[in-house]
């Protein structure tokens, strides 16, 4: 999988995932554009792709800002001149409130991050995509969720946001393919990082059960018995950014240790 030559932009590359992809598509021979919220968010993934031995563009952006996006991809074709790859994993951390826990401010961050995952991801590709369309080509992947398919208690705005991505990703997939363009998604479920390591470590003094016992009960939920690290996810988005997968379009891979089989 290699992408000498090509143009990848990441949005939503903050710590965590967006630094592992943003090191990762440098090593594989692309030049990187990094997308985030804050200039704190995007130094992490931006001294991973400068370890990697690449030369990012960062951007900070506000992902649904009609403005701010349209700068964003003007951005990077000033710097770049083209766009091959977008990478959408922009998302709101999920308040974990339920419907009936819910306080007028918590309703404005559940909107919020329903946009994020569904209008954000929206604005990103018409920006991106009319340079892909001139080219001929171009890849797309929105990184959805196993809450896109399986709702959980207290996450209904992280699954009603990751849910529009992944439906958005269908749609669009049938709109690009004539021009060559194709779709995707990738759908993590548990991803083993210090986030969620703090999460378990709090479960565990919650619940009273020990922080060892809290992670191989979630590890034994999954048929492979571990939750799936940050690098077996990016080489998901990479696969399916490159031309290994050239006749793949409309589809969602599944990577979450066998936790949930898509039926």
């Amino acid at each position: 999988m290699r992408f000498d030559g090509q143009v990848v932009l990441v949005v939503g590359a903050g710590p965590g995932l967006g630094s592992c992809l943003a090191a990762r598509f440098v090593q594989s021979g692309g030049q990187v554009a990094l997308a985030a919220r804050s200039s704190r968010s995007l130094s992490t993934s931006t001294e991973a792709a400068r370890k990697a031995g690449g030369e990012p563009l960062a951007l900070e952006v506000d992902v649904v800002s009609i403005d701010s996006a349209r700068r964003m991809a003007e951005a990077v074709i000033d710097r770049f001149g083209r766009i091959d790859i977008l990478v959408n994993n922009a998302f709101d951390p999920p308040r974990r409130r339920t419907l009936l826990e819910m306080q007028e401010e918590d309703l404005a961050d559940w909107r919020r991050t329903t946009e994020i995952g569904g209008y954000g991801t929206l604005l990103a590709c018409r920006f991106t995509v009319p340079h892909m369309v001139a080219a001929g080509s171009g890849s797309i992947v929105n990184m959805t969720s196993l809450s896109s398919r399986a709702g959980m208690p207290g996450r209904s705005d992280f699954s009603a946001g990751k849910a529009q991505a992944h439906k958005l990703a269908q749609s669009l997939a049938s709109e690009l393919g004539p021009h060559g363009i194709r779709v995707n998604c990738v759908a993590p479920g548990p991803i083993w990082s210090a986030q969620l390591e703090r999460h378990y470590r709090a479960e565990s003094e919650r619940t009273g059960v020990p922080y060892r016992d809290v992670v191989a009960q979630a590890a034994g939920e999954t048929a492979l018995r571990r939750i799936p690290r940050e690098d077996e996810i990016a080489n998901a988005v990479l696969f399916l950014s490159s031309e290994l997968s050239s006749g793949i379009t409309g589809a969602v891979i599944d990577v979450n240790a066998g936790l949930y089989a898509t039926p």
